[in-house]
């Protein structure tokens, strides 16, 4: 379903914002002032976690989750109006940025004002009640069965492209929604523009849904490579999961991340999951075949898990330490031929080394062009060669522009922690 006019979905990267720990005012007005800084660190289009009201009735904490909406169709006060929000979609397309907002389809809060208008618009329990989601008690299922429920669901999703003008939705728990239900609702909503849809589902677990969605979540590879850290399992599994995700097609994108709400929230920081590996982790997230996904605060680091459900503002310092990091990274991922994600022109070599068991090494190439990423995944310092004739030649350090011929010896030594990007 891929659309010729949304190229950039090959070459973007996607940053998700949590306006409510954003800024100590933590509204649109305030985050507005954030976008040319995030520009200037090569970011291209901007995730809003759900900007629609919060449901009161059986709320958690004292401001509730985002994910439990009161109303499909307007604004959360707490981060200001409608026009707030126009304004800031107006401003990020100047600077050249796609918005995406989150859309939560599968379920609504408690009082929901489809709760009193349309009470059948949701599934109800064995006692005729509204029927809660699965382990969550602030929020009540949707019934997709009905069909007056898809129609107002699209003319919901309408109203956002219509009023906003945004650039596409990621979709909250896409895979607990009927999947003919995005495909009747894609081509509908995109009667209006064409869009990027991003799905949080697994395409290994959930592969009819990779047909709908533009790109999906790589949420097997996140679990597995926190537990690959966390209780030193041998790197072969990860790479063989690797292997499976090629397998599903080279057209269809991943999106890799070391955080995001949930992680940080509930699972802690990458520092906190991925400890030493944690940069190798966010370079690989860049450089691998799909597009990269960063959560608010990742520049700065951000070392605290952010509350859910209370008001708890990132300890920003103006001091943005990993800034030029992900600059020369999302820099290089949107401009070079080799690290398009979802291009079947692309292929993705994972490379055999002398230190198979801790060193992740793979080429990407698109023709003439080639990416080289080296990357320490062990907890030791580790010397080791690439053994593998596909590199060959002369190539340059992304981070320090030093060049170096592989024709001339292939060898490593890597410290805890190192990483290495060379394009050809």
């Amino acid at each position: 379903m891929m659309n010729l006019s949304q190229e950039w979905k090959h070459t973007t990267n996607i940053y998700e914002v949590n306006v409510r720990q954003y800024t100590p005012e933590g509204t649109f007005q305030a985050f507005e002032k954030e976008m040319p800084r995030l520009k200037n660190m090569g970011i291209q289009t901007l995730w809003f976690m759900p900007i629609t009201p919060i449901a009161q009735k059986n709320k958690k904490g004292s401001l509730g989750s985002p994910y439990a909406a009161a109303d499909y169709f307007s604004v959360n006060p707490e981060f200001g109006s409608l026009e707030d929000f126009k304004r800031l979609v107006k401003k990020a397309h100047r600077l050249g940025l796609k918005v995406i907002i989150d859309w939560v389809a599968n379920h609504t809060g408690w009082d929901h004002v489809w709760t009193k208008t349309h009470p059948e618009f949701y599934q109800k329990d064995d006692h005729g009640d509204f029927k809660k989601a699965s382990g969550m008690d602030d929020i009540i299922e949707l019934d997709y069965e009905n069909p007056q429920v898809r129609k107002e669901m699209i003319e919901a999703m309408k109203f956002w492209i219509s009023e906003t003008d945004i650039d596409g939705f990621r979709c909250d728990l896409a895979s607990w929604v009927t999947v003919d239900f995005w495909k009747e609702a894609r081509p509908e909503v995109e009667k209006l523009k064409p869009l990027f849809w991003i799905g949080e589902f697994d395409e290994l677990e959930n592969p009819e849904y990779g047909k709908v969605f533009d790109a999906s979540y790589s949420w097997k590879w996140m679990h597995k490579s926190a537990d690959f850290y966390k209780y030193n399992q041998p790197l072969h599994e990860l790479t063989d999961l690797l292997k499976q995700y090629s397998q599903i097609g080279d057209s269809s994108i991943r999106a890799w991340f070391t955080s995001n709400h949930d992680e940080n929230s509930w699972n802690g920081t990458e520092y906190e999951k991925y400890g030493d590996i944690a940069l190798p982790m966010a370079v690989f997230s860049i450089t691998w075949n799909g597009i990269p996904l960063l959560y608010s605060g990742q520049e700065l680091p951000n070392l605290k898990r952010l509350e859910f459900f209370e008001k708890d503002t990132i300890s920003w310092t103006n001091n943005y330490e990993m800034a030029d990091f992900y600059r020369v990274l999302l820099e290089l991922k949107s401009s070079h031929p080799a690290l398009r994600g979802g291009d079947p022109n692309v292929t993705t070599y994972l490379l055999n080394t002398t230190a198979n068991d801790k060193i992740l090494a793979y080429l990407r190439k698109n023709g003439e062009n080639e990416v080289l990423t080296v990357l320490n995944f062990s907890k030791q310092p580790v010397d080791f060669n690439i053994d593998d004739d596909r590199v060959s030649g002369i190539f340059k350090n992304v981070f320090d522009g030093m060049k170096r011929n592989f024709n001339e010896g292939r060898n490593f030594s890597f410290k805890v922690s190192d990483y290495a990007v060379f394009e050809r």
